[in-house]
């Protein structure tokens, strides 16, 4: 999959999951995904954002420390999705 199809797809998810009225296509890669100034989730969008990276990319985000840095914008769950991917499970 190019990175350009992996970003569409986590937009997608953005967009299906989490109910937003802003369009997948109008979703910046390096727009913040949480507070103001960007997409406005909070942390219960937080929560249903992980299960769906579950469920969609098989990829689980372990902690609040490590969500808090992969979750920023959609280019940061795009690294962290190929991070996992390419690091064999221990």
């Amino acid at each position: 999959m190019s990175e350009t199809d992996l970003r569409s797809q986590i937009k997608e998810m953005l967009v299906k999951n989490l109910m937003l009225q802003t369009p997948a296509d109008q979703i910046g890669d390096d727009l913040p995904l949480f507070g103001p100034g960007g997409l406005g989730l909070d942390s219960i969008d937080a929560l249903e954002l992980v299960v769906s990276m579950e469920k969609t990319f098989g990829v689980g985000v372990p902690n609040s420390e490590i969500a808090s840095k992969a979750l920023q914008t959609v280019n940061s769950i795009h690294d962290y999705i190929v991070e996992k991917a390419e690091r064999p499970a221990a």
